[in-house]
C-alpha cells in the first residue's frame, strides 16, 4: 500500500516548505507548479524530485487531474500549499488506507482566517474530499467544483485533530485580490450558462449571502470576524452580478418603476433581517414568557 500526495502551487514560497514538511509520512510527493515567479519550485525540489510544470490558470481545478496523473500511489492525498496535515490526521489516513474498506474520505478543514480559527459562518467543518483510492475521484474544471466520485465514501468526524489546517486569508488585501480573480471566473460562468442580469439579484443575492453566513451559519458567534467575513462574502456576490451587468453593456434601469421595485425589495429584506435578529435573541433568552413574546413578534412580521 503506497500513499501519494499532490500539491498544486503558484508563488507559494512562503507556504510550500511547511506544507511539504507536514507530508513527511507519505511515500511520494508530487508538486505541480503553475509558472511561479518566486522560489516555490526550488524549495519543492528539497522535498521531492517529482516537480512538474503546468500552464498558469486562474484557479487550481484544471491542474488537479494533471497532478493526479503523475502519481503512482494506491491512495492519493490532495493538499494545497497553504494547508497542513497534523500528526493525528496523518495516522488516521494511514489507518484508513491499510483497512482498505472505503473509496474516498471527506476530511474536515480548520480555516484560519485573519489569525482566527473560524468555527461558524459556514466555514466549519468544511468537509472536503481529499483522500481517495486511485481512479476513484476526479476533478471538474469549474472553480470550486465538487469532484466526481466513484463508490462509497467515509466522512471523518468534525474534530480539530482530524482536520486539515488551512491558513486561508491572512489579510484584507489578499481577500480582495482573490475576490477580483474569483468574481471574474464566476461572472463568466453565469454568462456562459445563459444568465441575463435581473437587477434585483444585485440586492437579493448579496443580502441572502450575508444572512446565510452571519445568522443561519451563526457567524455572530465568531464575533467581529464573523461580521467581517459575512460582509465580505456578500460584497463578493455583489461584484459577481455587477460584472455580469458590465459584460452585458450596463443596461439602464431607471424611473418610478425602478424605485417601486427597489422599495419593495428592501422592505422584504428588512423583514428578513428582523426575523433573524429576533431568532438570535430567542436563542439567548431565558424565561418562557419573554420567549413567547419574541415568537409572537417574529410571527407578526409576515402578517399582511
Amino acid at each position: 500500500m503506497k500513499i501519494s500526495a499532490v500539491v498544486n502551487t503558484l508563488n507559494e514560497e512562503s507556504n510550500i516548505a511547511d506544507c511539504l514538511e507536514s507530508l513527511n509520512w507519505v511515500d511520494e510527493i508530487v508538486v505541480v507548479d503553475m509558472e511561479s515567479d518566486d522560489k516555490t519550485k526550488d524549495i519543492a525540489y528539497r522535498y521531492t524530485k517529482h516537480v512538474y510544470n503546468h500552464k498558469r490558470v486562474g484557479y487550481v481545478e484544471p491542474a488537479r487531474n494533471f497532478a493526479l496523473s503523475k502519481t503512482t500511489g494506491d491512495w492519493i492525498l490532495v493538499l494545497d500549499a497553504d494547508e497542513r496535515v497534523p500528526h493525528p490526521l496523518a495516522a488516521k489516513l494511514i489507518e484508513i488506507a491499510e483497512a482498505n474498506q472505503t473509496n474516498f474520505v471527506r476530511i474536515p478543514r480548520q480555516n484560519i482566517i485573519f489569525n482566527k480559527w473560524i468555527e461558524h459562518s459556514r466555514w466549519w467543518p468544511d468537509h472536503n474530499i481529499r483522500f481517495f483510492k486511485r481512479n476513484r475521484v476526479e476533478w471538474q474544471n469549474e472553480i470550486h467544483s465538487i469532484p466526481v466520485t466513484h463508490g462509497e465514501g467515509l466522512t471523518l468526524d468534525p474534530k480539530k485533530e482530524l482536520s486539515i489546517t488551512h491558513f486561508h486569508y491572512t489579510s484584507i488585501d489578499q481577500y480582495l485580490t482573490r475576490l477580483h480573480r474569483y468574481t471574474d471566473i464566476q461572472s463568466k460562468a453565469l454568462i456562459e450558462q445563459g444568465y441575463k442580469l435581473d437587477w434585483p439579484d444585485l440586492v437579493t443575492k448579496p443580502i441572502a449571502e450575508f444572512l446565510s453566513r452571519f445568522f443561519a451559519g451563526q457567524g455572530y458567534l465568531d464575533g467581529l470576524h464573523g461580521l467581517a467575513l459575512a460582509t465580505l462574502q456578500a460584497f463578493s456576490e455583489f461584484i459577481v452580478y455587477l460584472k455580469v451587468w458590465q459584460v452585458q453593456g450596463f443596461k439602464t434601469h431607471a424611473g418610478q418603476q425602478f424605485m417601486d421595485q427597489f422599495e419593495s425589495l428592501t422592505n422584504a429584506k428588512r423583514k428578513e433581517f428582523s426575523f433573524w435578529m429576533i431568532t438570535t435573541h430567542l436563542e439567548r433568552t431565558q424565561g418562557w414568557f419573554k420567549r413567547l413574546l419574541l415568537k409572537i413578534r417574529r410571527k407578526l412580521l409576515f402578517v399582511n
